[in-house]
């Protein structure tokens, strides 16, 4: 719905959704099967993907004076994706172009993806030239490792460190105060008993005697007759 116009019908509404795949799709095999003047191979596709969480892939096409920036702008971009190339560890970087492109149009693309990414990020970095292009530059990124903003790691760490503390304090978990009271009353009702000392289940010759002070402090009950 957001690459799209409101009046776009369904079938060509699919078929701009099967285009974005697409593109992820094809900027994979063109790195692997196209050859440029700074190479980029399986090897670097490999070491960019292998085990690396999220990934964004992305081809963006323009022509004209900003015609760099604005096809890295759209390369990063994912319409259909919940993820962008913020937070990103790794990106492979392919920059095609016509016998006009410039150094510093390659070093401007680089620049906006690094950027972009904002933390430090491995950028492999690639360049081809096809004569057919024209004045058009397409640029291919190839985006991984992409998760939560990494700042927020420690203080979620220590959010969580505290919490085991205070359980540890705490006995290892939450203990309501009625069990503190409920404990207290039991003890003082056992001192007051002077028969609290004894184990009914016991034989009556191993139960232990009771003390001469616990008879003499135990109260004598009055009785109406």
């Amino acid at each position: 719905l957001e690459i799209v116009d409101k009046k776009t019908p369904m079938l060509e509404a699919f078929h701009a959704a099967d285009n974005v795949l697409r593109q992820g799709v094809q900027g994979i095999s063109d790195l692997i099967t196209s050859p440029g003047y700074v190479n980029l191979d399986f090897a670097d596709v490999k070491t960019v993907m292998a085990n690396q969480g999220s990934a964004l892939m992305g081809i963006g096409s323009a022509t004209g004076e900003n015609r760099t920036v604005e096809a890295t702008k759209k390369a990063i971009s994912s319409p259909l994706l919940e993820v962008n190339i913020s937070g990103a560890k790794q990106v492979l970087l392919n920059i095609t172009g016509g016998p006009d492109l410039s150094l510093f149009e390659a070093q401007d693309a680089s620049q906006i993806v690094a950027d972009s990414a904002k933390y430090d990020v491995n950028i492999i970095f690639g360049t081809s030239i096809n004569e057919e292009l024209g004045d058009e530059v397409v640029v291919t990124v190839i985006a991984t490792g992409i998760e939560e903003d990494p700042r927020q790691e420690p203080s979620r760490r220590n959010v969580a460190k505290n919490r085991t503390t205070d359980q540890d304090n705490q006995g290892g978990g939450y203990r309501p105060a009625y069990a503190d009271s409920d404990a207290n009353e039991n003890r003082q009702a056992k001192s007051d008993d002077p028969f609290g000392n004894w184990d009914l289940r016991r034989e009556p010759s191993k139960r232990q005697a009771p003390s001469g002070d616990d008879m003499s402090n135990a109260k004598k009950k009055d009785f109406d007759i």
